[in-house]
């Protein structure tokens, strides 16, 4: 292969998925081993402190930074002038990059080349930055080719890109998510928001690990890693205004294992947001308006009900789909309500009819029964059987659940700030501790 040929599968992902509306400014000939895509709008400033962060780290040399600068016709002003200001900043920078950074980046901005008012927002960003990554890689080195997806209010631990060149080599990784520990404000009011949302992310993912669910992960924008193959074995990265990362995870988890990089950190913002419908941002701005009680989780008896389900379901013995029926029943009724309005028999019917093998069967079981059906079944049980509860007792019970010590005493149902975050150190340490021991 020549060193400006792309590999066959690359050309055929580009011709059927990729969007030819958008390129890399003035792409050099240089190739590389990572690239980071960090989609933008009025993000100026903060672009800055990213860039700062990222130049401390010592792996520069193969990684090149893809920022896709956007904005729908529709944007305000304010929003337009300040990515204008980042795309001449950005211009300049190629000229004299006091980063010691490879940066490039697309200009889905200026007049004329803003997305689409239908579908233009963050999903459609990342995906025409990961796709240009395709174009700009190293396909004669035997390393990985590495697409990893930043926002541009995050900061980066100092070894963040080389221990994910470093561990997605070594460990033959094809998807992963980074460690994440969002930054708390010193302002009360926003500190006491995002412990809030961290910890619900936390304890529902320490959920599914109890419960065995293969799609125990974290789906955070910021933190997704994923190689070149597995990018287009799933067609790409989706177009969605919010959610795209939830969907991108789960759909990478459907084809490959997803690893944690828990050597190094990735630090999202804990501000309020207006970018997207919901998320890290959405969920602050609610919390900080006092809409409806932030201090509740799925009950932990959700959890209990998914776990048996899955023993069930996930066991390599195939059962006829009354039968699967049945045992839903004895486990709790609303589960076999569940199964029945997501028409289970019909579609089980289905997957036997059209599986040669138990290893088939196997896979179409973990398609079925995904991260978004999975997601559905909790708010189901929340909303017909099992309402949530407060937060810290959730955490407690949950905590207990999987047989691990607790020494946190409170007196109030809402506790203190500080204690507060030695459950968000706590919930932290028992993830960790998890993948240790699993």
């Amino acid at each position: 292969m020549k060193r400006n040929d792309l590999p066959h599968t690359v050309q055929k992902y580009i011709e059927k998925y990729s969007i030819k509306t958008w390129e890399l400014l003035n792409s050099s000939k240089e190739k590389y081993e990572l690239a980071v895509v960090i989609p933008v709008i009025s993000e100026f400033e903060n672009v800055k402190i990213l860039l700062d962060s990222l130049s401390r780290n010592k792996e520069k040399e193969k990684v090149i930074l893809i920022f896709v600068v956007n904005n729908l016709k529709s944007s305000s002003k304010t929003v337009k002038t300040d990515n204008l200001n980042l795309l001449a900043y950005l211009k300049s920078l190629r000229k004299n990059n006091k980063y010691g950074l490879n940066i490039n980046f697309i200009d889905a901005a200026s007049s004329e080349n803003e997305l689409p008012e239908k579908n233009g927002g963050v999903g459609l960003a990342r995906k025409i930055g990961m796709d240009a990554a395709l174009k700009v890689f190293d396909y004669n080195s035997p390393n990985k080719k590495i697409i990893s997806a930043l926002d541009a209010d995050c900061r980066v631990q100092n070894n963040y890109l080389s221990e994910i060149i470093n561990k997605i080599n070594a460990e033959n990784i094809s998807a992963a998510y980074v460690n994440f520990s969002h930054s708390l404000p010193e302002d009360i009011e926003n500190k006491l928001a995002i412990i809030n949302y961290e910890i619900f992310l936390r304890y529902y993912v320490l959920g599914l690990k109890f419960a065995r669910s293969p799609y125990d992960i974290h789906t955070i924008g910021s933190t997704i890693i994923v190689d070149f193959e597995s990018y287009i074995k799933i067609g790409g990265m989706n177009k969605r205004k919010a959610g795209e990362d939830f969907y991108f995870m789960e759909k990478l988890a459907k084809v490959v294992e997803i690893n944690t990089i828990d050597s190094t950190t990735v630090y999202p913002s804990a501000r309020s947001s207006w970018r997207v419908p919901f998320g890290t941002g959405q969920r602050v701005g609610r919390f900080l308006l006092h809409k409806q009680n932030e201090y509740l989780l799925y009950s932990p008896k959700s959890f209990k009900i998914l776990k048996q389900w899955l023993d069930i379901f996930n066991s390599d013995r195939v059962l006829t789909s009354q039968e699967y029926l049945d045992k839903a029943k004895i486990i709790d009724n609303s589960l076999y309500n569940f199964l029945q309005l997501n028409k289970f028999s019909e579609n089980w019917n289905k997957i036997l009819t059209n599986s040669r093998s138990s290893g088939q069967i196997k896979l179409q079981k973990k398609l079925w029964f995904d991260g978004f059906k999975t997601l559905k079944l909790i708010h189901y049980l929340r909303d017909n059987a099992y309402p949530d509860t407060n937060m810290f007792e959730a955490v407690d019970e949950l905590i207990n659940i999987l047989n691990v010590k607790n020494s946190i005493k409170y007196k109030d149902v809402i506790p203190s700030i500080s204690e507060q975050i030695r459950y968000l150190d706590l919930l932290r340490e028992i993830e960790n501790q998890w993948r240790i021991d699993n």
